[in-house]
């Protein structure tokens, strides 16, 4: 593991508070608004407009991260968070906490990374890594957040579905806040950004568009599973929020040491390499865990697809930063997430719908289809492009 700068150390705090209470609200968030009257149906509309909503603001933070600088746009997440964690602290009226969970991104589970500011917490850590160290460091912030997450979700089993459990993102705002508050901004050259408008490089463009495509089979098949997997268990084995947090806590923690795995053989083998090896392996598993015969079983196999799948995300994101330039990483940063927001937004809709009918196996199964194009693909467009060969 190449040294780390005591700035990027801060950037990773703020990403190990914030995924704890990501990890907890996992777990509980979806049985908390189960228990108070809430549909799989309404459930699944709500985690389509956090997403959307994150889409709009996705759009335009990178950008202008890239003009302005990263702090400030990351410092403003922090502040809806807290106003998010409020809202579901003082009320349990379904208009106001499908408006906290919208704007605070409940339940969805990002691994700890700053929302629809993630593009400017991406780019910012990233001025503090060189390039052919992409690929371990970034997947170390990964592992950082699936270990706060599966912290969080085993405090998830503890707190248990019920209103006090947005304590923990409040605290965890503030937490988070603290450390970006001390952390400098890199300054911006005005010259280069102005170089960077007028001269943009078509070659750029062109990779950052491929990989909009890929990212919608990949956004799809994660919306069609991900948000629902606490009430997948609960519908499927009648599992309790004690019994689902360990589970989903097994499943973080997997995936935190695949990503330290991942980080090592981004150096071995190349990035690209490791993304396919590890997500075939998540795909096969990804395939067989509906028709797991008991909650056990399905644990464990919910393990090794989180570790195979999720543990890649700090290598797909070295690939995504690595096709720019670096004052251009804030609009890489946002491409890479939109494009995969935007079908995970419309997704979960249509997942919600199917498990309302009974049809428990059937959205695993099309994610199934949507990640093995999406895998297909991947080496054939970014090979040439692995920031490890650099």
């Amino acid at each position: 593991m190449p040294p780390i700068r005591p700035e990027a150390k801060k950037l990773m705090g703020a990403r190990l508070a914030r995924s704890i209470a990501q990890g907890a609200l996992v777990v509980d968030f979806a049985l908390y608004v189960t228990k108070l009257g809430w549909s799989a149906t309404y459930l699944g509309v709500v985690f389509a407009l956090a997403i959307l909503f994150a889409v709009l603001l996705t759009a335009a933070i990178g950008p202008a991260s890239d003009r302005f600088g990263r702090k400030r746009f990351v410092l403003i997440f922090e502040a809806i968070s807290i106003i998010a964690s409020l809202l579901g602290l003082l009320s349990q009226a379904p208009f106001a906490l499908a408006f906290a969970a919208i704007i605070g991104g409940f339940g969805r589970g990002a691994n700890g990374a700053a929302g629809p500011f993630a593009p400017a917490e991406q780019s910012w850590l990233s001025g503090y890594i060189d390039k052919r160290d992409f690929g371990a460091v970034l997947s170390l912030n990964i592992a950082i957040g699936f270990f706060g997450m599966a912290i969080g979700a085993v405090l998830a089993g503890v707190i248990g579905a019920r209103q006090p459990l947005f304590m923990l993102p409040l605290a965890a705002s503030l937490v988070a806040a603290a450390l970006l508050i001390i952390t400098p901004d890199r300054a911006r050259s005005v010259e280069a950004i102005r170089n960077n408008e007028t001269e943009a490089n078509e070659v750029e463009n062109g990779l950052l568009w491929r990989l909009a495509g890929l990212n919608v089979l990949n956004g799809t098949g994660i919306g069609l599973s991900g948000p629902f997997m606490s009430w997948w268990f609960a519908a499927k084995f009648h599992a309790s929020a004690s019994s689902i947090g360990p589970a989903l806590a097994i499943g973080f923690m997997a995936a935190g040491l695949a990503s330290l795995t991942s980080g090592r053989l981004t150096r071995r083998l190349g990035t690209v390499r490791t993304v396919v090896l590890m997500r075939g392996i998540g795909l096969v598993s990804l395939f067989a865990l509906p028709f797991a015969p008991s909650f056990a079983v399905a644990t464990f196999i919910y393990a090794v697809r989180s570790a195979f799948n999720r543990g890649t995300a700090g290598a797909r994101q070295a690939v995504a930063l690595g096709l720019v330039r670096g004052d251009r990483r804030g609009l890489a940063a946002s491409v890479n997430t939109i494009s995969v927001l935007v079908p995970r937004g419309i997704a979960p809709a249509l997942a919600g719908v199917l498990f309302e009918t009974g049809a428990l196996a059937a959205p695993f199964l099309l994610a199934g289809l949507f990640q093995g194009a999406y895998l297909l693909l991947y080496p054939r467009v970014f090979a040439a492009h692995d920031p490890s060969r650099s």
